[in-house]
């Protein structure tokens, strides 16, 4: 009986399998929820979702007040992670996951996020800034204690009135919108891969692309 008991303790405090050290942590934000899937504010979760169908080996599971996910990217452990609070109680995903792998948020880590600012389907990296007005940004900076960490904002288009802004992000792209967002959501994905191999500098080097040079191209 007694070592039933024990293997019984053995398998609840066993690891799942895959269970890993990341050694970057990528978090794209969004809204939970059906109902906000398709949503401007949820970019984040599209680039995610593009992420973990190239490169995680891992199932979903609960973990850190968020969906997240084991991958691979190159020699790197990388965890990906959906907040699965609201938009603007973000950082305390974010925050738990960093600090209980112990990372530091200046190199570690890298959150996808919209822009309401940015031209539709235009990225923009940085590796270190303000929230800019974005409520997950905010808390994010908040929990943390720093902004000293990369992002990679997108741009979703804006309405033309401020007293819009709050419906128009909780609005699905239009259908002839979806080509140039579909694109920034692979740009994004290929950005934060990037950034995991080789760095923000270089990850913005590649895709702070001026309009005038994007014209060029």
């Amino acid at each position: 009986m007694l070592k039933t008991l024990r293997n019984l303790i053995d398998v609840f405090n066993r690891k799942p399998k895959n269970r890993m050290k990341p050694d970057k942590i990528i978090v794209g934000l969004g809204n939970p929820g059906r109902q906000y899937g398709e949503t401007r504010h949820n970019i984040g979760y599209m680039v995610l979702a593009e992420l973990v169908k190239r490169v995680s080996f891992d199932k979903p599971r609960n973990q850190f007040h968020a969906e997240a996910w084991d991958a691979k990217i190159g020699e790197k452990n990388v965890l990906l992670l959906c907040p699965t609070t609201f938009m603007n109680l973000s950082g305390t995903a974010v925050s738990e996951a960093i600090r209980f792998y112990k990372l530091n948020p200046e190199t570690d880590l890298i959150v996808v996020c919209d822009d309401l600012d940015l031209p539709l389907g235009k990225l923009r990296i940085r590796e270190s800034a303000g929230c800019g007005g974005q409520k997950g940004l905010k808390d994010v900076i908040a929990k943390l204690g720093t902004q000293k960490f990369a992002r990679i904002r997108i741009g979703i288009g804006r309405p033309s009135s401020t007293d819009q802004v709050v419906d128009f992000v909780l609005t699905p792209f239009r259908k002839d919108e979806r080509v140039e967002i579909d694109l920034a959501i692979q740009n994004a994905a290929d950005a934060a891969r990037l950034w995991v191999e080789r760095g923000a500098q270089e990850a913005m080097n590649v895709f702070n692309v001026s309009e005038k040079n994007r014209a060029k191209d």
